[in-house]
């Protein structure tokens, strides 16, 4: 029922699944009241104002912290949420939030945090020690396994509250990349999440935190609103009056939106590469970051021919990934070389590395005895993956494979893969970089047993599958960086080599923004914004 349950709900999570309805400016009593923060003299620093941005991505998804990978989603989350310790949207480095220090002793199995004295709930509620660890209890919770527990379960044991404001965290072993990854655990007020259907509102877009801003309006498939919360006393102070988060699929739109005489927004994520050079044109700063974000292919091993290695080897040794990169993606990529994108600090070229090789592709497919294949590649739509497609049509069907594309909405794609399991290939997107940058999260989002990924791929159940989950728990259990480095090699290797769910190009993603509107923006190499220390150019 568990793995069940995680495959009904992986839309809702990923935001394939709008919330009928909407979540209105007159959220109730859960919300508290309008900000009195002064619009001509904020805490931001020479006043604060109103921002539009838009984002490329569905804010239909899930808002549940514990659960959503949605791009808008998580991105939202970022503003209105906080965890114990939160990173830096770029350097990942982790700084107090709800907490009032870092531990001292990052290698120590019990870390102790004080609470912020006067931080609230944006209902007016106090923060409490029983919110942390009612939060954490969710996460680790084995019936309800939400996403982020394949983060944390394998180190972290138990949280404790000591006092009103003060937890503990036990650990299974000393776990230092734990500062940073503490960010994904966004503290939830208890008194709101622990009353019955609260989590299904949050799946279906309703959100309240601690953090800088509230979200004031949510209308699904159109727009979030979030208003600067004047009961904050954190770190990172709003800078905004309110910001309207847009949601715009449709890549000319979107761009309409920021350019031209009528733009009507300050900030674009998501910028398609064919309109770089016009925005820039037009005054923009365009810039972006090479991450984890990547087009992947994921095969269904309960359905032959796909169970036998050599073939999912043969149909990636086939794809022309350069001409991918120089055509589809106009020079914003890099073929993989490994699970990990090449700028990633623990990146080495994989033990097998899929260069195009038709040769060895057709040799492959005859050592699997498979001379007559017939295939439906499914994708999703998202723009720039589906300008992927053709070259990987052409490809294979070059080497006898005779290949039909489907692309379809994210909804449509894994509604199919749900009532039908007798699916082939699938192409799709991921960034796991929205929640850190360590190598242990990154592939967890994927390789976990009896997770989403791998209960659709039927692999995880092999023994192949059992190894190398036996080995990625033995790399987080590793005290001693290198060697701990040596065996995430190792199982990037086998990862590489079993081509169940792989990297085919890892690529670019580009903001775009106007200098005379908006200053201190950082461009993030995945999905989303963080406007948390962007703030309105002061006027001359």
């Amino acid at each position: 029922m568990e793995r069940a349950l995680a495959r009904r709900d992986f839309l809702r999570f990923t935001g394939a699944l709008g919330a009928a309805g909407a979540i209105s400016a007159s959220l109730g009593a859960c919300t508290g009241p309008p900000s009195t923060i002064d619009p001509g003299g904020g805490r931001g620093g020479g006043g604060m104002t109103d921002i539009t941005a838009v984002i490329g991505y569905g804010n239909d998804g899930s808002w549940d912290p514990t659960m959503t990978a949605s791009a808008f989603g998580m991105a939202g989350n970022n503003h209105i949420y906080e965890g114990l310790l939160d990173t830096d949207p770029i350097t990942r480095a982790p700084y107090p939030a709800l907490a009032t220090a870092l531990p001292i002793d990052q290698t120590a199995t019990t870390w102790r945090f004080t609470l912020r004295d006067g931080a609230v709930w944006h209902d007016g509620e106090p923060v409490t020690a029983e919110d942390v660890v009612f939060t954490f209890e969710r996460i680790l919770d084995a019936e309800a396994n939400p996403l982020t527990r394949s983060f944390f379960v394998t180190w972290l044991a138990e949280v404790r509250a000591l006092d009103e404001r003060s937890v503990e965290l036990e650990f299974r072993f000393p776990f230092p990349d734990a500062a940073p990854r503490l960010t994904i655990a966004k503290i939830m007020p208890r008194h709101v999440f622990s009353r019955e259907g609260a989590w299904d509102d949050a799946a279906g877009g309703f959100a309240l935190g601690s953090g800088p801003y509230r979200q004031a309006a949510h209308t699904p498939k159109s727009n979030t609103v979030f208003e600067a919360f004047d009961g904050y006393n954190g770190p990172r102070p709003p800078t905004f009056r309110t910001m309207n988060w847009l949601s715009v699929i449709d890549a000319a739109p979107r761009v309409a939106r920021i350019s031209g005489g009528s733009a009507d927004a300050q900030i674009a994520d998501n910028i398609p590469y064919a309109n770089v050079e016009q925005l820039r044109g037009d005054g923009l700063e365009v810039a972006g970051g090479a991450g984890m974000n990547h087009l992947f292919l994921m095969f269904n091993t309960n359905n032959p021919p796909f169970d036998d290695v050599r073939v999912r080897q043969a149909l990636f040794h086939a794809i022309d990934t350069e001409q991918i990169v120089d055509v589809a993606l106009r020079g914003n990529g890099r073929p993989a070389t490994s699970f990990l994108n090449e700028d990633h600090p623990a990146h080495r070229p994989a033990a097998t590395v899929y260069t195009y090789d038709p040769e060895r592709a057709r040799q492959l497919l005859d050592e699997a005895g498979v001379g007559d294949l017939n295939l439906t590649l499914m994708s999703v739509n998202v723009s720039w993956a589906v300008d992927c497609l053709p070259t990987i049509k052409e490809c294979w069907d070059a080497i006898g494979v005779r290949t039909t594309l489907e692309p379809q909405e994210t909804s449509a794609l894994f509604a199919k893969m749900d009532q039908d399991q007798d699916y082939q290939v699938v192409a799709a997107v991921s960034n796991p970089n929205q929640f850190g940058l360590d190598p242990d999260l990154i592939l967890r989002y994927n390789y976990t047993a009896g997770g989403t990924w791998m209960a659709y791929t039927g692999w995880d159940t092999t023994e192949e599958a059992a190894e190398l989950f036996a080995m990625m728990d033995r790399a987080t259990e590793e005290p001693d960086p290198d060697r701990k480095l040596e065996l995430v090699h190792e199982y990037l290797d086998v990862i590489a080599e079993q081509a169940v769910l792989y990297p085919v190009v890892h690529n670019e993603l580009l903001t775009a923004w106007d200098p005379d509107r908006i200053v201190g923006v950082r461009a993030q190499p995945y999905p989303g914004i963080n406007l948390l220390q962007a703030r309105a150019r002061a006027s001359s």
